[in-house]
């Protein structure tokens, strides 16, 4: 039985309590932290009130007496973004399994030395980019390992969303290049992590667009559009934002080969859209609606499968699904489109040492 605490617990860490309680038969959530002692209360009391024969979660202001006081084997660290690299290193150099909230870092010098650290000390790296895990994506990256497609095209990834005044002002760290990034580091980065994943994953160079329309109150973008030629040919196109009126209109994964087409759509790109291929059967077509989920929200049901991934990765002492290396990728690239950006030039790949703090 691995014993698990949640470093932060704001909007997301509900989804990482839901993960441990799935997950109850090798994992025990046995601490909570926060700053704000209430909400470290309520999140020990929700995973409490569900498995009531177990031992309440005790709750903490301070992370590092909470790595004192407990035996840990895995952390999940949600604080703020711009925390992700100092909250992970700590907990990784105390000999900690660590699975860090997207993005893993607000610099490549961060992220590098988060991948460094993870193998230093021998313990696991997980970048939580859940959507890896929908059954709707699992069932494209399939068909592409298969080689359905022929030959990669092209890929593009939209996400038309909404957030205004009241979302900022909820939590002031948001919009800021010291401890978030805009729209494409905080809403649209799990979906340019999909897009690099299914184009090959190595950029040649990018081209980028931002700007900030309608959210003065922020210092990063609300609107980004990034060009992407991959090194296998593949050209990908990302199309994000905030500025949406009046809602949350969509976010979709399309993937264009020689002989198939595969668009993937819904809440938490958790529904099948379009799915053609030369080789396509009226027995797959009927059981497309078999990877189409249901969800409650933006974040999708992806974080259980992570976490039964990474426990096992764990147990068995191999490396989990989504590694510090593979969490890095979308998040450089977002970095490198912020550089192309400013200085309205095409960007290489590598791009070199990157942080949002380059751009305040």
């Amino acid at each position: 039985m691995l014993r698990f605490a949640i470093l932060g617990c704001g909007r997301i860490s509900y989804k990482h309590v839901e993960a441990a309680i799935a997950s109850r038969d090798k994992l025990r959530l046995v601490a909570v932290c926060d700053i704000i002692r209430e909400n470290a209360e309520s999140h020990a009391e929700q995973y409490h009130t569900y498995l009531k024969n177990w031992e309440k979660p005790r709750a903490y202001t301070d992370y590092k007496l909470m790595l004192e006081s407990e035996a840990l084997d895995l952390i999940a660290v949600c604080t703020e973004s711009g925390y992700h690299a100092e909250h992970a290193l700590y907990c990784m150099n105390a000999g900690k399994h660590v699975i860090v909230e997207k993005p893993m870092a607000l610099s490549t010098l961060d992220a590098d030395e988060m991948i460094a650290a993870s193998k230093d000390n021998h313990v696991k790296l997980c970048v939580c980019h859940q959507n890896r895990f929908n059954p709707s994506v699992r069932r494209l990256r399939s068909a592409l390992e298969e080689g359905r497609f022929g030959r990669i095209i092209a890929g593009n990834a939209r996400i038309l969303w909404n957030r205004g005044r009241e979302y900022y002002s909820q939590a002031p760290w948001r919009g800021t290049y010291r401890l978030d990034g805009g729209c494409l580091m905080n809403q649209c980065i799990h979906n340019i992590d999909l897009l690099q994943w299914m184009l090959g994953g190595n950029v040649k160079w990018l081209n980028a667009d931002v700007d900030n329309f309608m959210h003065p109150y922020i210092k990063a973008e609300d609107y980004g559009s990034i060009q992407l030629r991959f090194q296998n040919g593949a050209i990908g196109n990302v199309e994000g934002t905030v500025c949406t009126y009046p809602k949350n209109l969509e976010e979709t994964l399309t993937i264009i080969g020689e002989k198939g087409v595969v668009s993937i759509g819904g809440v938490a790109l958790n529904r099948i859209v379009t799915w053609r291929f030369e080789d396509i059967t009226e027995e797959e077509e009927k059981s497309l609606e078999e990877s189409s989920v249901n969800v409650d929200s933006v974040y999708g049901s992806g974080h259980t499968p992570l976490y039964h991934d990474v426990i096992e990765a764990i147990i068995y002492d191999r490396e989990p699904y989504i590694t510090g290396e593979e969490g890095k990728k979308a998040m450089e690239i977002i970095l490198a489109a912020y550089r192309s950006s400013r200085e309205g030039n095409r960007v290489h790949f590598p791009p070199g040492h990157l942080s949002t703090l380059d751009f305040e």
